[in-house]
Parts: structure tokens; sequence; C-alpha cells
């Protein structure tokens, strides 16, 4: 990351609290029943290779401020890339100007001040490192070096690392005041093996908060050519309904249709199959889905949500029972429900192994599909219908037979959540949404 000169990020934060809390004062002088403002500043460094050569650099230095301002119940929201004082004033008029004209929603307003964090714990989450150009470009050009080094890659769409940083000061009329900061390091490989009709693309990568974690670059490079090769010679399964077990990459997915349909927005503009289905039991009974903002180092750790409200740890699914939604103050409000502190989304879901078959789910499985690429939009959160074309691989005898390609999966979530036999505990730690392996007892594949 380039520290030259080198950030001071208390100073930094000083300076977009400050500039956070003149733009309510002004807010308020104009007016303004209630006041929130959001203050950030970002940078970064990234460096793209293809084929040994440097294709991308760039160095990336953004500040901005929003400002959402109430009057009543009315609402108006502007924001800003400059940070100079005559653009934080412009910013706040625009966003009374707009209130002033909007019309009323009995469900605008702040967060309950009750539910405000009253404390800040470090999670670990700011890790910065000296990393200039040539650095960058050293470490993505090993790792598609690493990966090209597998005499059955044919090609390469490149590799990519990046390093970015981001402190951001949150402020309401109600009192609160938030700081954040985190780092972030990312690297990445695309690999393509085969040729003409049968060539088959890959990729792997990984991103960590600090970049002592981070895997060599040489070992991302190496698991997108063992990946990539692993799809050549591939076939279309026959048609049938079968046993399909998702790899953790996308098992995730699974788990993002559920938190959209249990999400305020889809639930208050009846947009969802999961609708008034809190405390039903959707999964298997050992099933545990548990939301943990104060992860340390966790990808989407926070202290406090998108409003000021106090994170906690808590169970989505807990012994298979939809245990809440996933919820805003507004969402809330319309729903006549309380907030769960997540505006701004869900942090860290942990999907926790259990069911079936131990660590051996393909040997559990016996025959079916394992699923490791998904492609187009065939899922309804409305009634639940899943289809979608996949990749993967034909499971024999609990053993992988032969690479599958250009297959389509289909099912509907409410039958396929219930039928989930096995979570691995294979998990993917990269990302907000961690879980392993999860086997479906059975879904239509249709192939050739």
């Amino acid at each position: 990351m380039v520290t030259q000169p080198p950030l001071d990020r208390d100073a930094e934060l000083d300076r977009l609290e400050a500039h956070a809390l003149e733009a309510l004062r002004q807010a308020k002088s104009l007016g303004a029943t209630e006041v929130e403002v959001q203050a950030q500043m970002s940078q970064g460094l990234s460096a793209g290779v293809r084929l040994g050569d440097v294709e991308t650099l760039e160095h990336m230095q953004d500040r901005g401020i929003s400002v959402t301002v109430l009057i009543g119940r009315r609402r108006g929201q502007a924001s800003s890339a400059d940070l100079s004082p005559e653009s934080i004033a412009s910013c706040v008029e625009h966003a009374a100007d707009i209130a002033r004209f909007t019309q009323e929603d009995p469900c605008n307003g702040l967060a309950d001040p009750a539910l405000l964090a009253t404390e800040q714990p470090d999670l670990d989450l700011w890790h910065p490192a000296a990393f200039d150009a040539s650095a960058a470009i050293e470490r993505a050009l090993a790792c598609e070096a690493a990966g090209r080094a597998d005499s059955r890659i044919s090609n390469s769409e490149g590799a990519a690392f990046s390093a970015g940083l981001g402190l951001s000061v949150y402020a309401n009329s109600n009192g609160f005041c938030g700081r954040s900061s985190g780092t972030q390091f990312t690297q990445s490989c695309v690999l393509l093996a085969g040729a003409g009709d049968g060539m088959k693309r890959d990729y792997s990568y990984d991103s960590r908060r600090s970049l002592q974690d981070l895997e060599s670059a040489e070992e991302t490079g190496r698991e997108a050519a063992r990946r990539t090769v692993a799809r050549l010679d591939a076939r279309q399964s026959e048609t049938d309904r079968m046993p399909v077990l998702f790899d953790p990459q996308v098992a995730a997915g699974l788990i993002e249709h559920l938190v959209g349909a249990i999400s305020g927005p889809s639930l208050y503009r009846n947009a969802s199959f999961l609708k008034d289905r809190a405390g039903e039991r959707l999964f298997p009974e050992w099933l545990q889905l548990v939301e943990r903002p104060l992860l340390p180092k966790g990808a989407a750790s926070a202290s406090f949500d998108a409003e000021g409200v106090a994170t906690r740890e808590r169970a989505i699914v807990e012994n298979g029972v939809l245990s809440g939604y996933v919820l805003s103050s507004y969402s809330a409000r319309r729903l006549g429900l309380e907030t769960t502190a997540n505006a701004g989304g869900v942090r860290n879901l942990l999907l926790q192994p259990g069911g079936e078959n131990g660590p051996n789910l393909l040997k559990g499985m016996q025959s079916g599909l394992l699923v490791t690429e998904v492609m187009g939009q065939g899922v309804n959160l409305v009634t639940g219908d899943y289809s979608r074309g996949a990749a993967g691989f034909r499971i024999e005898n609990g053993e992988i037979a032969y690479a599958v390609d250009g297959v389509t999966i289909a099912g509907n979530l409410n039958d396929m959540f219930a039928g989930i036999q096995a979570a691995g505990g294979d998990i993917d730690t990269r990302g907000n949404v961690q879980c392993g392996s999860l086997l479906v007892d059975r879904m239509m594949v249709a192939g050739s």
C-alpha cells in the first residue's frame, strides 16, 4: 500500500469527524428535525498483468460526504466528493431543499437512540502495509507465472493484486458519532486450458484484512491452474433427479438467496416467499446460521450498523428454525418490528458444519453432481423457484468420475433448504458468508 506520505489514521479520522459535525450543525440551522452524516475516505493501489506483461496500474484516493436531512417525516439526501467548506455547505442545502419537497413517510427517521452503540471495540481490522507499484506488480506476476507453469494451461486472462484502506465517520443528530477503519488485500488469477470448443476457464482468489494472512501469490496461481485443468474433457450429465453437492463458493450463494428473501425491502414489498415465516422450521433441525458482526479481522465486521445501531451476534437460523429477519430501522417500521442492526447488510454469516456423512460428503452422496460454478439469474425470491446453468463433476461410487458442463439444476428454495443433508467443514473464510460444502438430497439435473 502506498504510504508516502504515510497516512495518519487518527488525524484523518479527526478531520472526517470535524466535517461530519459541521454538516450536522449547518443542517440543524436550516431547520432540520433530524440529520445523519457519513464522511469517508479511501485509498488503494492495484496492479494487473497478463501473459507476463503489465496491463493496468492504478492508484486511487477518494474522499466524500453524504448528508441526510429530515424535516418532519420528509427526507432528503445529497452527497459530494469534495470536502471543502463550500461544497459541504452546498451539499447540506441541497439535502434540505429535497426534504422540503418530498412526500412525508411516517416510517422515515433515525434509529431509536436507546439502540445506538455505546462501545466501539477494536475488531483488528486495520493492518496497513507499505506497498509500492513495483511490489504490487511483482506479486501479480508471481501469481500468474505459478499458474502458467502447468503445461496444460494454454492461455491467461491475467492476475491482479490490490491493497486498499478505508476510513469512515458516521454521526447523527441524536448525539451518536462512530468511527471505523479497515484494510483489505486481494489477489486473483484467471486461466484457460485446452483449445477450441474444448477450452475451459476458471480462477482462484484470496482476500484478507492483513497482508500476512493472505496466501502466497504462488498458491493462488497454482489453485487457479488446478481448478481450470480439472474442467478439461467435460461432458453433459444425463437428465435425472439426483443429490447435488454445492462447493463452498457456490453454497455461499444459497445463503445469500436466503438473506435476500428475509431482508426488509423484499418483505415489505411482498416480494419474498419467506414473508411471515419467522419462527418456522425451514431447514433440518441440526442447521445453525449465525451472524458474527464482532468477529476479529472479519470481512464485514462492525460494532455499529449504517445507522449507528449496536451490532451483536445472533442466530438467524437456530435448530433449523428461521429466528428472524434482516432489518434496518426503516424496514422494521414498515413491518411493525424492531431493527436487527442490519442497515447496510449482514455481517459475517457462519453456517456451522453438521448433518450426515461427516467430513467426506462425496462418499456420503455416492452418486450425484458436485457443482463448482453456476450461471444465469434464474432465482425467483417471490416464489422460491431456482433454475441455473451449472458446471462441476459427476460423482459415481463416492468419487469424481468426470467433469460436467452445460447442465441445468432446478428446484425450489423451500425444498432445497429443507433437503440439506449436510454442511461440510471445508469452510471458505474469505468473504462475508462463510460456509462449507452443502449437500442437497435431490434436485433435477437436466443434461443431454
